[in-house]
């Protein structure tokens, strides 16, 4: 999108100015010295110096624009590059170099749906050796719930990505059966192409919203409603309006009065992704841990064994991927949420008064429809990848 011109350009920008100067200044030995020549010579290579020492004195001294706007610039660069919110402020002479991420690219088989058996299980076994230092240590590796990836906290603190008040947490929750995610698919942005991330980034761009910032209710409905009106040319109806507010309140479990960045850009880098993906697509980005909790979850509601389960059922374990209250005492009952792959407890033991936890009551025509396990997987798959974050948000709402 040619945002704007990074450090790394201004840079690139002096050294081929200063191999231009060296390049003259050896065809200057190599030609004849006239008086003349050498005049052409000094001047050409005073300019070219100029040039090199305004370049240097650019990159030294930075932006001449206001602090907030190199900010800006800088959090706009970190949302391309789909870094997410960086700690700038961190000391990296004592830190390992942060990963480059590469986005994904779009193949020519994505839109034919995969092969994904209901009979033939998957062995899933983690990485031995972390991925960070590649070293094997067992009894201290943090295994990510989604991938294969293993951790050393200690690797993680020197990353950037474990801070010391969440060191502790973290490490607990890494081995219960609501499990951590990885700074890889713990930000949903990265599942997004470059033209799928320039997309967003011109959407969020024409609706005035500042990067790495939090959202209120009012920002919250006015980026909805410019959305909508931008894409359809027409307002957003009051249901609509209200669904997105119930949207708003999954992402802000807490009640703080406002959501924070990473959430607000999972859950649209999750809308975005059912927006233009047909959902063989989505299949494609299922990790093999993933596709176990789910074929987990569709045998546990086939109980008579005939490969089908009810609209109810199939509603209950869309609602149960989004159980994530790690502090709760698990329940003793066996259901979907036990299978699911953020839950540790029963949604219909769980006492909760929140309307957006609650499974709504199917209608009679949901009652009689059933599911097979291929349209399973394509109508929760999208909420599958919704429950990868660690934060307790529901990043889309069902």
């Amino acid at each position: 999108m040619g945002v704007l011109m990074s450090r790394r350009q201004t840079v690139e920008k002096v050294q081929k100015v200063s191999l231009a100067v060296s390049a003259f200044k050896d065809g200057l030995r190599e030609q004849p010295s006239t008086r003349r020549q050498a005049e052409e010579g000094a001047a050409c290579r005073r300019t070219l110096e100029q040039e090199v020492q305004e370049a240097e004195e650019e990159a030294s001294a930075g932006p001449s624009q206001p602090e907030e706007n190199s900010a800006s610039k800088a959090a706009w660069e970190r949302l391309r590059d789909g870094r997410g919110v960086e700690p700038e402020e961190f000391d990296r002479a004592n830190r390992f170099t942060p990963p480059t991420f590469i986005r994904p690219k779009r193949e020519l088989h994505d839109d034919k749906p995969p092969d994904i058996s209901l009979e033939q299980r998957e062995q899933v076994i983690n990485d031995e050796m972390c991925e960070i230092c590649e070293v094997w240590t067992a009894e201290s590796l943090l295994p990510c719930r989604i991938c294969s990836r293993v951790y050393h906290d200690g690797c993680l603190r020197r990353m950037g990505y474990l801070q010391n008040d969440s060191a502790v947490e973290v490490t607990e929750k890494a081995h219960t059966e609501t499990g951590w995610s990885c700074y890889y698919c713990d930000n949903l942005n990265l599942l997004l192409t470059e033209e799928e991330m320039y997309s967003l980034m011109e959407t969020l761009q024409n609706c005035k919203i500042i990067p790495e910032t939090c959202l209120t209710l009012d920002d919250f409905l006015r980026y909805k409603h410019q959305v909508h009106k931008q894409q359809y040319e027409c307002p957003m109806t009051e249901a609509q309006e209200e669904q997105a507010a119930l949207q708003f309140s999954a992402l802000d479990p807490d009640k703080k009065g406002h959501i924070e960045w990473h959430d607000f850009l999972s859950h649209e880098s999750i809308q975005l992704l059912q927006k233009l993906r047909p959902q063989n697509a989505l299949l494609h980005l299922l990790m093999a841990k993933e596709r176990e909790r789910a074929r987990a979850a569709f045998l546990a509601l086939d109980r008579d064994s005939d490969g089908l389960i009810g609209e109810a059922e199939c509603r209950q374990a869309r609602y149960g991927w989004f159980r994530k209250h790690p502090k709760e005492t698990p329940s003793c009952n066996v259901s979907i949420s036990h299978v699911g792959p953020m839950s540790e407890s029963s949604p219909a033991s769980s006492s909760s008064g929140k309307s957006y936890e609650k499974t709504p009551p199917a209608t009679e025509q949901q009652e009689a429809r059933t599911t097979d396990w291929p349209g399973f997987l394509r109508e929760n798959v999208a909420y599958i990848l919704a429950a990868r974050p660690n934060s307790t948000a529901l990043h889309l709402q069902p």
